[in-house]
């Protein structure tokens, strides 16, 4: 399986409009993040892990030529808001896209993208076929396991996955022992730390780390990363040994 870092910035990207500190001022092309994303390529079929607002630009970078199916963590615009995009590999692949998301997201989806699931067909407007999941294993393409891992965003209830040996988890901040549970055993786990500070709603380093203890993986990424959690050699400079800075176009093999 390989994993593609499709984008590994916040819910404003970075850099961030009108700010001028010196992550945003960066020339590093480490330091510019499109909104979290990741494809995972497994026998030759791609599959995505939110489509945010940056998916065409993703997409095209990465010169993806077909897709197999978009997996919704959760529906906040920065993960959902590039779904319309999808009509591409439509017109190419003369099918509709399965999307596989949780009942709040299907709702979200129909409100936001509302032309595509009206009774008038609109030609040319995505084709989309949504599959409930809940917190059960499913199958994508029929052999591809994948194992849904419930966190909460604040009060918002988020599925990470579980695809193999590789976990990947984002918009976290709290996550059950049981939950916990289910990622150990993963070689390669992904995890949001937003910066240092505390945050209501996301991991902060300290916490991110704690968790990485927890479930031990041989290594780990950092991703969902903000301007204010500074420059990436200042990053990479105080993480421990085996976890990592994600950046955008970042691909490994697991």
């Amino acid at each position: 399986m390989k994993v593609t870092i499709l984008g590994s910035g916040t819910s404003q990207g970075v850099p961030v409009i009108a700010c001028d500190c010196e992550v945003c001022m960066s020339t590093n092309s480490k330091d510019k993040r499109l909104r979290s994303s990741i494809m995972l390529t497994i026998e030759g079929k791609n599959y995505v892990i939110d489509s945010g607002p940056d998916f065409r630009q993703q997409m095209l970078r990465e010169k993806v030529q077909t897709l197999e199916a978009i997996l919704f963590t959760h529906e906040h615009k920065d993960h959902i808001a590039g779904l319309d995009d999808v009509r591409a590999f439509n017109f190419k692949q003369k099918k509709a896209l399965n999307v596989y998301c949780s009942n709040d997201v299907a709702v979200a989806l129909k409100r936001e993208f509302h032309y595509v699931f009206s009774a008038y067909q609109y030609p040319g407007i995505p084709k989309i076929d949504i599959n409930l999941i809940d917190n059960k294993d499913f199958y994508v393409s029929n052999n591809v396991k994948f194992t849904p891992i419930q966190v909460y965003h604040y009060k918002m209830p988020v599925f990470g996955f579980r695809v193999g040996d590789f976990t990947y988890i984002t918009d976290a901040k709290t996550i059950s022992d049981k939950e916990i549970d289910k990622i150990k055993g993963s070689k390669v786990v992904i995890v949001n730390a937003l910066h240092e500070k505390e945050h209501i709603s996301h991991f902060n380093l300290k916490e991110a780390i704690d968790f990485i203890k927890k479930v031990n993986p041989e290594k780990a990424y950092l991703t969902h990363i903000s301007h204010l959690f500074g420059k990436v050699e200042y990053i990479e400079s105080i993480l421990p040994k085996n976890v990592f800075l994600a950046t955008d176009g970042l691909c490994f093999d697991v």
